[in-house]
């Protein structure tokens, strides 16, 4: 045997695309299967155990239908595309949501879809109830309303109000307006759990007209008028094409006996047999199927809901009770942890505030610390800047009378100096005097002395020419003696003539010579004398000059202006004095 014919034969198959109100899932389908197959299939994969809310719905040309859960998929009137494509939908609406629906995710897709056909207005809402509406929708999605979070503009991206409410002009409303106004809604909310919110966003949303009710087009019978017809949870209605609101007729399920159809006439049978039987026509034979379906189903539930509930209802009620007290009570224990971590955030912000207003104060009082030490520091500085200076100004003081008393001291001594001045002063006139009177004696006795040698010159002279005359006339008289006399002897007192006018000849050349050498001599001790007293002057004058400086000096330090008039007056008249001299 081979192995491929070990092998089974694998079933032939078809994909179906299968979507939600929160998701889009992908099957693989065997052709046998039904519609009850695939649609357990999507029921176990998001988990849902209120199966008979929900069906499969898919577009045929212009109108939709449901899968039937009896007959083969591929047996129905689905499309031929691939993947098949169907919407996992709400078909029947409860009466009381809060009692009917059970399960978590049953009210989260009943809540998706209803929210999705208000947003498309097909079910009317007031702008009112839409914005009450729209607040337990940011809820369920953003949780607690939080000012420092949600920011003005946090919903803009948000599809929370339908479009004839939001972009409408007879409302005068802009959308940063209603978005304040959900804000507000909004922040009422606190506390409250994405599931509660969901199921009071659907309590409300019960209430609507249009809530649940499945509309279409009919026609009167004879009269061939236009009508709708309403099929949901309560019966069945009629309606004016122009009004979805308030019904012209209905017929609660309690009341009808009997619905059947023939082609495309509807019959409804009143309980009441004392009743008109009410019949419409309908434009397409399918869409009397489909009216006929949802009859069938809305008062199978109807009639459900007024019997006791089955036990796997009563288990799922139970559990669902179970799972909403304990959600309550992890709701109750995260509330309360969340209180005690708000209070503990509180008390942390509130520690850190006055542990940052402490660690203000501690720096404040750090910086006052430093501007004391630096105002201490300062002030000792001053302190000892003001003990310097009061050394300074003390040694100054010091200074100040030491100068002062040097100052007595240097008057004393320059009126000691000036006296002795005025008496070298007076010293140097009475040389002066002395030295001129000597200076013209000296002249005087120069003069006669000039005078004397003069005479003296002038008897040479006549002497020496007297000699020669003499000469002349003795010289030949004494030629012819062999000998000459001879010379008188000691004892002999006279003298002869030449030896007479030599004498006189020799003296008067010595006492020329002497009277040359005195005066010459007299002479240089004049120079030297007048050469001592000039440097005598030059020496006066200056002490003089050092006098007067020292004497400036000490008129700028003590301001002896009187005295500096005095001695530039005595000094002048000396210094004139000695120039003159």
């Amino acid at each position: 045997m081979s192995i491929l014919g070990l092998k089974k034969k694998q079933p032939k198959t078809f994909k179906v695309k299968v979507i939600t109100m929160d998701a889009e899932m992908e099957f693989s389908c065997e052709v046998k299967w039904k519609g009850k197959d695939l649609f357990d299939l999507v029921c176990r994969t998001i988990g849902l155990r209120e199966t008979w809310f929900f069906g499969l719905r898919y577009t045929v040309k212009d109108t939709y239908a449901w899968l039937k859960p009896d007959k083969r998929v591929l047996d129905q009137d689905v499309p031929k595309d691939s993947p098949i494509t169907f919407h996992f939908l709400a078909k029947f609406f409860p009466e009381k949501v809060e009692e009917e629906l059970v399960q978590e995710i049953t009210q989260h897709l009943f809540f998706l879809q209803v929210k999705k056909q208000i947003l498309d207005e097909e079910i009317f809402c007031s702008p009112e109830a839409s914005v009450l509406l729209a607040s337990y929708a940011v809820q369920a999605k953003y949780g607690d309303y939080d000012p420092n979070f949600h920011k003005p503009g946090f919903l803009a991206q948000d599809e929370l109000l339908p479009k004839r409410v939001n972009t409408g002009y007879l409302y005068q409303m802009t959308p940063e307006m209603w978005e304040e106004k959900i804000t507000a809604w909004y922040a009422e909310h606190r506390n409250i759990a994405r599931d509660e919110a969901e199921m009071e966003y659907l309590k409300i949303a019960q209430d609507l007209d249009m809530y649940g009710v499945s509309y279409f087009s009919i026609t009167q019978n004879k009269r061939d008028t236009e009508l709708l017809l309403g099929v949901d949870a309560q019966g069945l209605h009629i309606y004016s094409p122009n009004s979805k609101l308030n019904p012209k007729k209905s017929f609660p399920w309690s009341g009808i006996r009997n619905i059947s159809y023939s082609e495309k006439e509807f019959t409804i049978k009143p309980l009441d047999k004392k009743k008109e039987v009410f019949k419409f026509y309908s434009s397409q034979l399918r869409v009397n199927k489909l009216i006929l379906q949802l009859c069938i189903g809305n008062h199978d539930l109807f009639m459900r809901r007024r019997k006791v509930d089955s036990i796997e209802v009563q288990q799922m009620k139970a559990q669902a009770k179970e799972e909403k007290a304990r959600k309550k009570m992890e709701r109750q224990i995260l509330a309360r942890e969340k209180q005690l971590r708000e209070e503990a955030e509180r008390a942390k912000e509130e520690m850190e505030r006055r542990m940052f207003q402490l660690q203000d104060e501690a720096r404040m009082a750090n910086e006052a610390l430093l501007r004391s030490e630096e105002t201490a520091d300062l002030l000792a500085e001053k302190a000892q800047i003001a003990e310097e200076e009061a050394k300074l100004l003390a040694h100054k003081a010091a200074e100040a009378e030491q100068e002062r008393q040097r100052l007595e001291v240097t008057a004393l001594k320059t009126k000691e100096e000036h006296r002795l001045m005025e008496q070298k002063m007076r010293e140097a006139e009475q040389l002066a005097v002395k030295l001129v009177e000597q200076s013209e004696r000296r002249s005087k006795e120069a003069d006669h002395l000039k005078q004397d040698l003069n005479e003296a010159k002038d008897a040479e002279r006549r002497a020496k020419q007297k000699l020669l005359e003499i000469t002349k006339t003795t010289y030949p008289l004494v030629a012819p003696y062999s000998n000459p006399p001879a010379p008188p002897g000691p004892d002999s007192m006279e003298m002869p003539l030449e030896m007479a006018t030599s004498y006189r000849l020799d003296f008067k050349d010595s006492d020329m010579k002497r009277l040359s050498m005195e005066i010459e001599r007299e002479r240089l001790e004049y120079m030297e004398k007048s050469k001592h007293l000039q440097d005598q002057l030059k020496e006066l004058k200056s002490e003089i000059e050092s006098l007067k400086l020292e004497e400036q000096q000490q008129q700028q330090q003590a301001g002896l202006y009187n005295l500096r008039g005095y001695r530039n007056s005595s000094y002048m008249a000396q210094m004139a004095f000695f120039e003159e001299v």
